[in-house]
């Protein structure tokens, strides 16, 4: 398998296994698919890891693979990939990102899928496609845009260089910086503490957010506020309110 799932805590882990540079061609998309919609169906999955190995995150699509494929071959496969990534994206409980050495091309667009980045300091992230002749095709122009803006995406898209741990939590793509000795010890227990939360409400939280970006402020309120009144038909809305009540905050133990 290009793509190994496993299960601790309450965290599902999607590992990318495809030495030496976890290359993303057509089987392991797929396969990155195939998890996603797992780690969805299952209910001993409360959240995810995505992560590469201890020298490389995902260094991009599988050139070779991507060089044999003419305009009409490309038109019927970039659906697909775009798919694939978007599983990940739509994911419905939190999926952290960490990641080791190399993120580019799709490596970095299927870091920009998850809800939170947390990268090693050697760390190198980027959207070279340009210096290919082409321009990112797995979501790296959408959500790159709008997770640190226009202007900072268009820099990094038109030139096709490489950020450095440092500058990418500068400007927002990733959001924490660790030694690489520390970073899946991080990312999972980022995932544990939330994996013990209210899985409904996570669920909603993340719902809210991600299709209120898509729209205007009133409807984005509309989102919320129909996901707010939900979640008082939820037992977890009925422990944490009790716990509070009883026993003060942050001490409610959801089922």
């Amino acid at each position: 398998m290009t793509v190994n799932f496993e299960i601790a805590d309450g965290v599902g882990t999607i590992r990318l296994d495809r030495p030496p540079m976890n290359a993303l061609d057509i089987a392991t998309q797929d396969r990155l698919r195939e998890l996603a919609g797992e780690a969805t169906r299952r209910d001993d999955v409360r959240a995810v890891v995505v992560r590469g190995s201890e020298k490389v995150f995902a260094a991009g699509a599988d050139i070779k693979e991507m060089q044999r494929m003419d305009y009409a071959a490309m038109v019927v496969r970039s659906k697909a990939l775009q798919e694939a990534f978007s599983a990940l994206a739509r994911i419905p409980k939190p999926v952290v990102a960490a990641v080791t050495g190399y993120a580019l091309g799709g490596g970095c667009e299927l870091a920009l899928c998850a809800d939170f980045r947390i990268a090693a300091e050697n760390a190198k992230l980027g959207q070279p496609e340009i210096l290919l002749g082409v321009i990112p095709g797995a979501g790296g122009t959408q959500r790159l845009s709008r997770l640190v803006g226009p202007s900072k995406a268009k820099d990094l898209i038109f030139t096709g260089r490489h950020v450095k741990a440092d500058e990418a939590l500068t400007i927002g793509l990733v959001d924490r910086v660790v030694p690489a000795t520390e970073v899946f010890g991080a990312a999972h227990a980022w995932a544990a503490q939330l994996a013990k939360g209210p899985a409904l409400a996570l669920r909603a939280a993340k719902e809210a957010v991600d299709a209120g970006l898509e729209t205007d402020l009133e409807t984005g309120l509309a989102i919320e506020r129909s996901l707010f009144a939900g979640l008082f038909a939820t037992e977890d809305r009925e422990i944490g309110m009790r716990s509070f009540v009883e026993e003060g905050p942050g001490k409610a133990k959801f089922r």
